[in-house]
């Protein structure tokens, strides 16, 4: 029956025709899901139908994204319900290789209806049981497999790698610097932070928004490969306080961002301990690694790490958003943020209070982000996702391998990847005669960007590009999406070749 039928049915029982109404209209939103689903899966369609802001703004098909004052049809819900889907980006779709979060995950999705269907707030126990005692159970284990002891560590879901560095930070301030949370800034002398040039702008970001500044953040050299050069970093410590300033910590980076590099930990550690710094673990896109018998060793010596950022919607395929600070002082994170409102947190209330996770974040509303990824990890185990990462890893390997054999690609670096990126230009016939120098640069910088938008409006494939330092846009291969084979990755190359060879 149609949603039209159920409506023009006249029912002594308004409920019953409400009741109606409702599971015919959630019927329907199901079905353009499920449809969805299926496209997204299909080689043949699109990853995206792409349109320019004006073109969507001036409205497509039904697509009217003004606010009425009267209240529509749940037919033209429905239909705004599958435009919206249509006109948007398929993350989950095996060709599309954009960005680190990517993949559609069919039980993580189920766990994501039932977290907006229970429409719980994750500042008390008494509101989210459940939710609560499973948060606590994944963080447990995420703290136990980056090797901390089973009476150490504690944590939060955030919502993403920037706040869960963020709270890093402040973490740290507070430790060495408690009087802050009440007298502010003023009573402390200008502290000092260290990060690769390499990492996420995130840290900077965090820098300017706790008031530390970003010119405090020091940025340390890496070396080819985008490592940390641990030298670098210990001249940069003494520097910092020969001119007057207080070294208070350091960031490593497990998977940079673009080169998917991992910062020397060992090396770091020791450095943080001669110096007596706090060592935090950005391990956003590299953390699950370590659930990977054969790749957790790139992650060698984050246990000494004093805190952890690691975001399972990135390598591990949970929907967005999904990501965790994990902190080895356990009472940190609630001495740093408790304020004890009175009306949430009642120090007598009828059940274990310190399951009252609320007083341990800066937010107060806190989404439920946990049961989605517990509910995951039910269903695939840790051999699951250990098997989908390597998965992730060896196609990184077998597009490494394909750029090396042919002569039309060159590889931003030799090495081989030690994580899902693989960086890369497209050289067409018109520039491989051309000498190096400033001309070619200019041309082959043009490239990428050209090459992309094609393939935007093709709907064929997304890659992302960029320029890093002196080199010009390389294009940018994310590969962690388990759906993706072999062929995907053919497919991506031979698009390249044919938008571009004739530029």
């Amino acid at each position: 029956p149609k949603l039209c039928h159920i409506i023009n049915i006249t029912h002594n029982n308004p409920l019953i025709h409400f009741l109606q109404l409702l599971t015919i209209f959630l019927q329907e939103v199901s079905n353009i899901l499920w449809a969805y689903i299926h496209k997204s899966n299909q080689r043949n369609s699109k990853v995206l139908d792409f349109h320019h802001p004006h073109q969507l703004k001036a409205g497509l098909e039904g697509l009217n994204m003004e606010l009425p004052d009267q209240p529509e049809t749940l037919e033209q819900i429905l239909v705004d319900c599958r435009d919206t889907l249509k006109y948007g980006v398929r993350t989950g779709h095996p060709r599309f290789f954009n960005q680190l979060s990517s993949g559609l995950d069919v039980v993580g999705l189920a766990g994501e209806w039932l977290t907006s269907t229970a429409n719980s707030n994750m500042f008390t126990y008494e509101v989210s049981p459940v939710f609560v005692l499973m948060e606590e159970v994944l963080l447990k284990k995420m703290q136990n497999i980056v090797g901390w002891l089973e009476d150490e560590g504690d944590g939060i879901f955030c919502p993403g790698g920037t706040i869960s560095n963020l709270y890093s930070i402040l973490l740290a301030r507070y430790h060495f610097y408690p009087e802050v949370k009440t007298r502010g800034m003023g009573a402390l002398p200008q502290l000092a932070l260290f990060t690769s040039e390499h990492s996420h702008y995130s840290l900077k970001k965090s820098a300017a928004v706790l008031g530390l500044g970003t010119d405090n953040m020091v940025m340390v050299k890496c070396d080819e490969r985008g490592k940390m050069i641990s030298a670098e970093l210990e001249a940069a410590i003494v520097s910092t306080k020969k001119k007057g300033l207080v070294p208070i910590y350091v960031n490593a980076t497990a998977g940079t961002t673009v080169y998917g590099a991992f910062d020397p930990l060992n090396d770091i550690a020791d450095i943080c301990h001669r110096h007596s710094l706090w060592m935090h673990v950005d391990a956003a896109w590299g953390g699950g690694l370590l659930i990977s018998d054969r790749h957790r060793m790139k992650l060698q010596g984050i246990e000494r790490a004093w805190s952890v950022t690691w975001n399972p919607h990135k390598m591990m395929g949970v929907p967005l958003q999904c990501s965790a600070i994990l902190v080895k002082k356990r009472g940190l994170l609630k001495e740093c943020n408790e304020l004890g409102a009175e009306y949430l947190f009642q120090k007598d209330k009828h059940y274990d209070v310190s399951y009252d996770t609320g007083d341990k974040s800066i937010q107060c509303g806190r989404h439920v982000d946990a049961f989605k990824f517990w509910l995951m990890w039910k269903a695939k185990g840790s051999e699951g996702f250990e098997a989908q990462i390597n998965k992730c890893l060896e196609n990184a390997e077998y597009l490494y391998d394909q750029l090396q054999r042919r002569t039309d690609f060159k590889l931003v670096f030799d090495s081989k990847p030690e994580h899902c990126t693989v960086c890369f230009w497209y050289t067409p016939p018109s520039l491989r005669c051309l000498p190096a120098g400033p001309e070619k640069e200019a041309k082959l910088h043009q490239l990428a960007p050209w090459i992309k938008a094609r393939m935007m409006e093709k709907g064929s494939a997304m890659v992302g590009y960029q320029p890093l330092g002196g080199k010009v846009n390389f294009f940018r291969c994310v590969l962690s999406n388990p759906a993706t084979q072999q062929e995907d990755i053919d497919f991506l190359l031979d698009q390249i070749v044919q938008l571009g060879q004739y530029l």
